[in-house]
């Protein structure tokens, strides 16, 4: 149902065609949302994307798209089998018609395992009531025992 609807010459769209073809996932929402929220969220996305020096297809065209088309848009992704590529699509409230489209590749973090804490040194008989553990000199443990 989606391939008629990304049959534009524009980049994102056929990239998106594309990638369906090749056994993508996809969703579309079942309810629309103003198109203005949509334009303002993409707008800012793209600026902190350029930040980072990343480029995203078609992105800064379909925030303009959606901020002219003005009514409600339903959202829908096209995920790439490989995970390899996003598209995010904006249709007509109805569904009938792609108002936009945009492709991404995944976060630079997506696919990395998560950054683990550096390990601390925990005291091996950890003190119930939240004192630091008592060497049998009475000083406390990572401290030096004054000498007299």
């Amino acid at each position: 149902m989606l391939e008629p609807l990304l049959a534009g010459d524009d980049e994102a769209s056929v990239t998106a065609l594309a990638t369906l073809r090749s056994g993508a996932t996809h969703g579309v929402a079942d309810r629309a949302r103003p198109a203005g929220i949509h334009a303002g969220v993409f707008e800012r996305r793209l600026r902190r994307m350029r930040m980072h020096g990343l480029e995203p297809l078609g992105l800064e065209r379909a925030a303009r798209l959606l901020r002219e088309h003005g009514r409600p848009v339903r959202t829908g992704l096209i995920d790439a089998a490989d995970r390899t590529w996003t598209t995010l699509l904006f249709l007509t409230e109805d569904g009938s018609t792609l108002v936009a489209c945009a492709g991404r590749p995944p976060p630079p973090t997506a696919g990395k395992p998560p950054r683990q804490e550096s390990a601390r040194a925990t005291p091996a008989h950890p003190v119930a009531n939240g004192s630091s553990p008592r060497r049998s000199d009475g000083t406390a443990s990572g401290t030096q025992p004054t000498r007299p």
